[in-house]
């Protein structure tokens, strides 16, 4: 028997699954790596970091399955999106640390770029808006700041690359410098109607071109690895960003089929088919996946902060042991008790867009337990992802029926609860969370015919449990108005400070 082997390279941990061609994950493995601040509102990875702790994770994966590389058919890749890597073409060694997808170092200067009257520009090229969380003005700064940067890329010494780059860059020994398109639409770099990097963006962000990766499908063979980790050559055969990948592994492959991921940050994507639309209300318009040279795009809404609220009412309250042990703790109160929570530690994503925005919370009193701290986190993370899909509605001039989780965050039966009120939609948990992996081995395999077609792909996909609307409409929209109070005060105390 053969399997495909997903590689999961995320924010806080790499992972690697064994899944066999009934689309059953056979093995797993994962392990956390450094988390690196700087300076407040600076994030950072070693990039050597996430290449240990992930050939860490295929070696565990391969022996608990009691597999050699020989019995891998092929791997599919999906990564944490916009993360920024410079190397040494010859050396392979990083120039800097990467600068994650949460680093806001480039505010001011997304905001000299929206002064000088280039967003409309970027926006219509690309899909995206001009934010710090994209990596073209991440790779402008490393280039600026880091010493000989700029002369190095000017002489061709240099590759830029997000963390899928990176990862092949490695498992094929230095032979192949690719980005799938997904990835590459993240970047500012490329534009999403022709499928190639942007002479003009790049004049613009002062970015010289010989850094940057080939762009390649999302289903195709790349190469073949080369390092050793595989005592046999397997074919690198699947790429997406993650929130694509788990787009795909969700099956959402139909327009107006839309899906939620929890995980360190809350990411919605709505499939709009062969078109793109762009969005009148502050959503991303991003390239789905592509296959067989056939583009499909999705309106894309980011929420910063969502499993991370949790992960921070756990290590820096100490109000929970676990993240598991929020939900029993929040189930004690029957509200908020007036109790809201904005958790914009780095600014606010879609639909506001707002970096200087900050967490806050409002409505304490003296009655207020931890139980109401607890509910407000998870009711926190539920309302930033309505406003989003809110959005997403408005933008396609269509009602959700139907909203498709994964993430570790979806186990929660209470947040899901409250996004299937908050929404007024129903919430589909599938048999499977690690729809991200999937998702990637599905274009793995997809591409070698491990399988034959999206259609037997769809048939592995299982409902485990659907959470319907229960709260009364007019009780939603007093939560929402109240929501959307405390969201004003979270931009007003940003402002206030400018």
């Amino acid at each position: 028997m053969s399997y495909i082997l997903a590689l999961d390279q995320g924010t806080t941990s790499s992972r690697a699954l064994v899944i066999d061609h009934g689309g059953r994950i056979c093995s797993r493995a994962q392990k956390e790596f450094e988390q690196i601040f700087p300076h407040p509102g600076w994030v950072e990875h070693r990039p050597e970091d996430l290449w240990s702790s992930q050939a860490s994770v295929i070696a565990e994966a391969l022996a608990k399955a009691s597999l050699s590389s020989e019995n891998i058919h092929a791997i599919g890749i999906t990564n944490q999106r916009e993360t920024t890597i410079v190397w040494d073409r010859k050396t392979g060694k990083p120039l800097a640390n990467a600068i994650v997808w949460q680093d806001r170092r480039t505010t001011g200067y997304c905001a000299e770029l929206k002064k000088r009257g280039l967003e409309k520009t970027f926006r219509e090229k690309t899909g995206l808006l001009l934010d710090p969380y994209f990596s073209g003005t991440k790779l402008h700064w490393i280039l600026h700041n880091i010493p000989e940067a700029m002369d190095k890329a000017k002489q061709g010494q240099l590759c830029f690359g997000t963390v899928d780059s990176w990862l092949v860059w490695k498992l094929t020994g230095g032979r192949k410098h690719i980005t799938d398109v997904t990835n590459a639409s993240r970047t500012l770099m490329l534009n999403i109607h022709t499928g190639q990097w942007d002479e003009e963006l790049l004049g613009l962000l002062e970015i010289p071109p010989s850094l940057l990766p080939q762009v390649v499908s999302c289903s195709e063979v790349y190469g073949m690895t080369n390092c050793s980790l595989f005592t046999h050559p397997v074919a690198i055969s699947g790429m997406a960003g993650d929130q694509q990948a788990a787009l795909f592994g969700q099956t959402c492959t139909k327009p107006g089929m839309a899906k939620s991921t929890y995980g360190t940050g809350g990411f919605m994507l709505f499939n709009t088919g062969e078109k793109p639309v762009m969005s009148r209300n502050n959503l991303l318009t991003t390239i789905a996946y592509e296959i067989k040279g056939q583009k499909h795009y999705a309106l894309e809404g980011s929420v910063f902060v969502a499993g991370a609220a949790v992960q921070w009412l756990r290590d820096n309250l100490g109000i929970i042991q676990s993240s598991a042990a929020i939900e029993a703790l929040a189930a004690e109160v029957p509200d908020n008790g007036g109790v809201y929570f904005v958790p914009a530690f780095t600014g606010l994503g879609a639909p506001h867009w707002d970096p200087h925005a900050r967490g806050t919370i409002l409505g304490l009193t003296r009655g207020t337990r931890r139980a109401h701290l607890a509910r407000a986190v998870l009711e926190g993370i539920a309302f930033q992802v309505t406003d989003v899909l809110k959005a997403m509605e408005a933008d396609s001039e269509t009602t959700i029926q139907e909203l498709r989780v994964d993430g570790g965050a979806v186990v929660d039966n209470l947040l899901m609860q409250l996004q299937a009120d908050f929404l007024e939609a129903k919430v589909v948990r599938p048999k499977v969370a690690e729809l991200t992996a999937l998702g990637a081995a599905f274009l793995a395999g997809l591409s070698t015919g491990y399988w034959s077609s999206i259609e037997e792909i769809a048939g592995f996909w299982k409902v485990d449990r659907v959470f319907s609307p229960l709260l009364p409409k007019e009780k939603v929209a007093s939560l929402r108005q109240e929501w959307s109070r405390a969201v004003a005060c979270a931009k007003l105390w940003g402002e206030a400070r400018l």
